[in-house]
């Protein structure tokens, strides 16, 4: 497919990004400009969509659209751009605290919709933007402002959770290997289904016990004859802690996609706001069904 040099994406940095000096939002910014290069998808089919946090920056730095909403709120909007538009490549992305805590109740419904979507995660097991409050996948034992004596919450398991709800495709990385971080999110991106994503991201500020040695050091890569498409399996894997595996742990093709189950562009492919909808015609249709 060819673009202009103005329809491609690039390396180009903005004037001014709002990340600390050694944040791993870095790396995964320079992963997924990589991919989507790769793919050579055009900017102008290509939708960024998040909530509030340090990760959800990430759309005002990547030369596309976007939409940045409420704080746990950029699933919904999410799932209604591909609905509208399914000619769209739809990427939501957070941080843990957005999509895992204040986003927790739209992720679970999102995995029932299995919207044709990609989210990605940036879990850096603590609140970056509001100064280093535990997040739902901080340590137990972790001493933070505000718990001062110490996390005694069991952290949620993202990836259990995803694969328990179905999730299409579930895998984890570390944004410290930018290659395979790149390769997964390029997968991901051309998965049919919603696709999750979390992605390790040292805070360099707020989290000095999870640093990027800590997860180098407690992290390890699916083995090549790794089978993702055996549920029972990859839950068990999912529940491997210290070391965490990295990779494709969950994929699967059996579900129909959000945007098919709604039946609206069986005859008409085109993005609604191109329609004509005859309300006459629609309750015929409804009233043959039923």
């Amino acid at each position: 497919m060819e673009h202009t040099v103005e329809n491609r994406f690039d390396f180009k940095e903005p004037i001014d990004i709002a990340w600390c000096p050694g944040c791993g939002d870095y790396s995964i910014r320079k992963a997924l400009l990589g991919a989507l290069h790769e793919l050579d998808l055009p900017r102008e089919k290509v939708v960024l969509v998040s909530g509030i946090g340090q990760a959800a920056k990430m759309p005002q730095y990547v030369n596309t659209s976007f939409f940045n909403g409420l704080h746990g709120r950029g699933l919904p909007p999410a799932t209604a751009i591909k609905a509208c538009n399914p000619e769209l490549t739809v990427i939501a992305v957070g941080g843990d605290g957005d999509m895992y805590g204040e986003g927790g109740n739209h992720f679970l419904h999102a995995t029932r919709r299995n919207p044709d979507m990609t989210l990605f995660v940036h879990e850096n097991m603590v609140y970056g933007l509001t100064k280093g409050q535990a997040a739902p996948t901080t340590r137990i034992g972790m001493t933070t402002p505000v718990q001062v004596k110490g996390v005694f919450e069991k952290p949620i398991n993202p990836i259990a959770l995803a694969i328990s709800l179905d999730v299409t495709f579930v895998a984890r990385v570390f944004c410290g290997d930018m290659t395979q971080t790149k390769e997964i999110m390029k997968q991901a991106i051309c998965h049919k289904g919603f696709a999750l994503v979390d992605i390790f991201q040292p805070c360099v500020s707020f989290n000095k016990i999870n640093t990027f040695k800590w997860f180098k050091e407690n992290t390890y890569s699916l083995p090549a004859d790794y089978d993702p498409s055996d549920r029972a399996a990859a839950f068990k894997k999912a529940l491997e802690e210290e070391p965490f595996p990295l990779g494709i742990i969950y994929k699967s093709n059996h579900r129909k996609t959000f945007e098919e189950n709604l039946d609206v562009y069986s005859n008409d492919k085109r993005p609604m706001y191109k329609r004509t909808f005859d309300p006459e015609m629609i309750r015929e249709e409804i009233n043959a069904k039923v």
